[in-house]
């Protein structure tokens, strides 16, 4: 059997799972490069939907979640990061983590804070599944630990 089989189809995902993905992988981008969030908005409708980007099929995406979602993060981005510091260990600070651990729980936070009508269960099991895609080891956990907490301090 050779090695160079292509890996089998991905099923499609759900177009909100996309644009959650892409959203991470935006704010990413935007904390790399410094670019400005309705430049990238761009760039993604223009350039990554419809394609795969690293590995990841980002196709059927919500468009306008992801851009609402986007604007969203970076709009309220103090308000969120206070969010997620308030859930972080004593001594604790948010650029310690790792930028896409960072910019995962600041869409997390945001959908959680600003999107009531998306249910908890549903925002905290994204985002933990959207970890587990980027990282085999502790990330997924503590990403669940701390949007629960997120969650309980905006949603009650």
């Amino acid at each position: 059997m050779s090695d160079d089989l292509p890996s089998p189809p991905q099923p499609p995902r759900q177009a909100r799972s996309v644009a959650r993905l892409a959203v991470v992988q935006a704010l990413y981008q935007m904390e790399v490069s410094g670019a400005g969030v309705e430049a990238v908005i761009r760039e993604f409708s223009d350039h990554r939907f419809e394609r795969d980007v690293e590995g990841f099929a980002l196709t059927g995406a919500d468009e306008a979640f992801f851009a609402e979602l986007l604007r969203g993060v970076v709009t309220h981005q103090a308000q969120v990061d206070r969010a997620v510091v308030r859930r972080l260990a004593s001594g604790w600070r948010l650029e310690r983590l790792d930028a896409t651990v960072r910019a995962i729980l600041r869409s997390g936070a945001y959908e959680l804070s600003e999107r009531p009508d998306v249910p908890t269960e549903v925002v905290i099991d994204e985002y933990v599944e959207l970890a587990k895609s980027f990282f085999e080891g502790p990330e997924p956990g503590f990403v669940n630990g701390a949007l629960d907490g997120v969650a309980q301090d905006v949603r009650t």
